[in-house]
């Protein structure tokens, strides 16, 4: 019975640490690291190389600034990186037109 209690905990623990995972996923594209922006799917090597170059001449005011800075991020793939946890300034990334993406809530 024991082992059926520990093994349960341990499930409810791990699933736990996963969930707090996804929502502490965001990545800010002004705070981020290279292994952070690459860990973003959607993100290889050279797009975080682009974005890193761009960033080093100046912080990214907003989703547009990123667009117009960086090759290879248009609004399509701006939404794309939006959902996987990009953010610019902790902002996900809205469309013309649409409301402003909730912020993450934090625990």
């Amino acid at each position: 019975m024991r082992l059926a209690q520990a093994s349960l905990w341990s499930a409810l623990c791990l699933g736990a640490l996963l969930h707090a995972g996804q929502v502490l996923a965001a990545v800010d594209v002004n705070l981020a690291r290279e292994a952070d922006l690459d860990g973003v799917k959607g993100i290889g090597p050279a797009l975080s190389a682009r974005i890193l170059a761009e960033r080093a001449k100046g912080r990214f005011q907003d989703w547009r600034d990123l667009i117009v800075r960086v090759k290879g991020i248009g609004p399509a793939a701006a939404v794309r990186l939006s959902e996987q946890g990009l953010t610019v300034d902790g902002a996900g990334y809205a469309p013309h037109g649409a409301p402003p993406a909730a912020e993450p809530k934090r625990p």
